[in-house]
């Protein structure tokens, strides 16, 4: 379960649920991908860090316009 940072604060920041799963998963598959060294010499899961970079504003959801 995560606690830090509050999901209901994430949420806030991003939208709506639905996008906040999707922006955490996409940044989690690009950290495991091209960042597992930091990830590993960090100690804190993909998942973890794509939610504080986003809690801290370093990522951002981008809608797109049909």
């Amino acid at each position: 379960m995560m606690i830090d940072p509050p999901i209901d604060k994430l949420v806030d920041k991003v939208g709506c649920k639905y996008a906040l799963v999707c922006l955490i998963t996409k940044r989690a598959r690009y950290l495991l991908d091209k960042k597992a060294e930091m990830l590993e010499a960090e100690n804190i899961r993909a998942v973890s860090c794509a939610a504080y970079e986003t809690y801290e504003g370093k990522v951002e959801a981008r809608y797109e316009d049909d």
